[in-house]
C-alpha cells in the first residue's frame, strides 16, 4: 500500500539528510496535518535530518505505520541508514485526550527525555511517558513500525489537534500558534541535547 500511495499524483516524499538525530512525519499533508510542518521546522532548528510524506488537499489516505515499509521507498531507506534515533510525528483526536501528548515507541530513554523538554514548554499539556496510560494501537511498540528501524530506534509523539496548530479556533493565523511554537522548540532543544555518534 505504501509505495502505491507514494505513486499517486501530487504525494510528496521529502528527505534532508543532516545529524544522525533524525524527524518523521509520514502521516504528513492533508492527512495529519501540522504533523509535517513541526517536524520540518524542528529538524531545522536542530540541524537533524527529516523524512516526511505530504499528501496533497483533497487527499487522505492512511496507511498503517506497520506497512510504511523502506522496501517500498528506497528515500525512507537512505533516511533510516542515515540515522540513529528517530522521533516521529502522529497527529490523533480522542476525547478525554484534547490536551495530551502520547509518547510510545520502543527508546524509553529518549522518551523520557523529550518528556523533560515538553512538560516545562507545554504547562497547559499532560505528557504521557507510561505505556499503560497510551492506548495500545498509539503505543508504536511493533517491530516493523519505522520508529523502531533505526539501530537505536525512537519515540513515536502523537500530537492532539490544538498543539499542532490546526483546531478550529487556529487556523487563521500564518504564524504558528503559541503551542506549535513551543512545541517545535522544545523538540528541537531534545534533538541539540541528545548525544549521537
Amino acid at each position: 500500500m505504501f509505495d502505491e500511495l507514494l505513486a499517486l499524483p501530487g504525494v510528496e516524499e521529502v528527505v534532508e539528510l543532516r545529524s544522525r538525530f533524525g524527524f518523521m512525519a509520514f502521516h504528513g499533508g492533508s492527512l495529519e496535518e501540522g504533523t509535517d510542518v513541526v517536524a520540518a521546522a524542528a529538524a531545522a532548528r536542530a540541524g537533524a535530518s527529516l523524512y516526511a510524506v505530504l499528501q496533497p488537499p483533497g487527499l487522505r489516505w492512511h496507511v498503517p505505520s506497520t506497512s510504511v515499509s523502506p522496501d517500498h521507498s528506497p528515500q525512507l531507506a537512505r533516511f533510516l541508514d542515515h540515522v540513529e534515533v528517530v522521533v516521529t510525528l502522529h497527529g490523533y483526536g480522542r476525547a478525554g485526550y484534547w490536551t495530551t501528548l502520547l509518547l510510545g515507541g520502543t527508546n524509553r530513554e529518549l522518551a523520557e527525555h523529550l518528556a523533560a523538554r515538553l512538560r516545562p514548554a507545554l504547562a497547559g499539556y499532560e505528557i504521557a511517558t507510561d505505556l499503560d496510560r497510551i492506548p495500545r494501537h498509539l503505543r508504536g511498540l511493533h517491530p516493523d513500525n519505522p520508529v523502531n528501524l533505526p539501530v537505536r530506534a525512537g519515540v513515536q509523539v502523537e500530537l492532539p489537534p490544538r498543539v499542532r496548530g490546526t483546531a478550529p479556533s487556529q487556523r487563521n493565523g500564518s504564524a504558528p500558534p503559541g503551542p506549535t511554537a513551543e512545541l517545535i522548540e522544545a523538540l528541537a532543544q531534545a534533538a541539540l541535547d541528545w548525544r549521537v555518534g
